[in-house]
């Protein structure tokens, strides 16, 4: 059992609860990406959380994101220390951070990266994916923001969500903050992720 914000965190089988944790760098857009995926999982008729976990609140500074998706209602409130699937946004984390703290051997880890996948299985117990997601972003968006690309994969890896729920999503949610552009800009990302995405052996 774990304890974070005083809840009481009960480990739920993973038949029953998707757990997400999403390992990434200030400015790469964790925090939109898990509460992202949680908003589009309710729209869908499912029970969706989702929250990021700050180190030193600085763009560049390792942070963490939690996403739980599930049939029924959640009831835990803490951060994910079992997850069924972690998207790392920046390899470089490898060097400092487990990233595969807690993943099972039939778990999944994505990847950005431009390495092969069976460089990482060593060091990762799970089913290990990769995705050179920055490219997409800076071809797609223009920026180097991976997030919407690894939702992509995310999508095609774990088949959580509809591709067509997300792109709606995508154009409903971005439409209060971004340009036509951009909003067009991602949803070609998250396609071009979800097609590219590539699986170890």
């Amino acid at each position: 059992m774990c304890y974070h914000f005083l809840h009481l965190c009960v480990r739920i089988p993973m038949n029953e609860i998707t757990e997400i944790r999403w390992h990434g760098r200030g400015g790469q857009g964790v925090k939109t990406a898990c509460e992202f995926v949680a908003a589009v999982a309710i729209h869908e008729g499912k029970f969706g959380q989702g929250f990021p976990e700050y180190g030193p609140e600085r763009s560049g500074a390792p942070m963490k994101g939690f996403t739980r998706i599930s049939p029924d209602r959640i009831r835990q409130h803490c951060s994910v220390y079992h997850p069924g699937v972690v998207l790392v946004l920046d390899e470089s984390l490898f060097e400092s951070e487990d990233l595969c703290e807690g993943l099972g051997k039939d778990g999944v880890i994505i990847i950005n990266t431009t390495t092969p996948a069976a460089a990482f299985t060593p060091v990762c117990a799970g089913i290990v994916w990769t995705v050179d997601a920055t490219k997409i972003a800076l071809d797609e968006i223009g920026r180097p923001i991976p997030n919407m690309p690894m939702v992509g994969a995310l999508l095609r890896v774990t088949d959580i969500l509809s591709l067509d729920s997300l792109i709606e999503g995508v154009r409903k949610e971005f439409s209060k903050k971004f340009s036509p552009k951009v909003i067009e800009g991602n949803c070609r990302a998250v396609k071009r992720a979800y097609d590219e995405v590539r699986r170890n052996g």
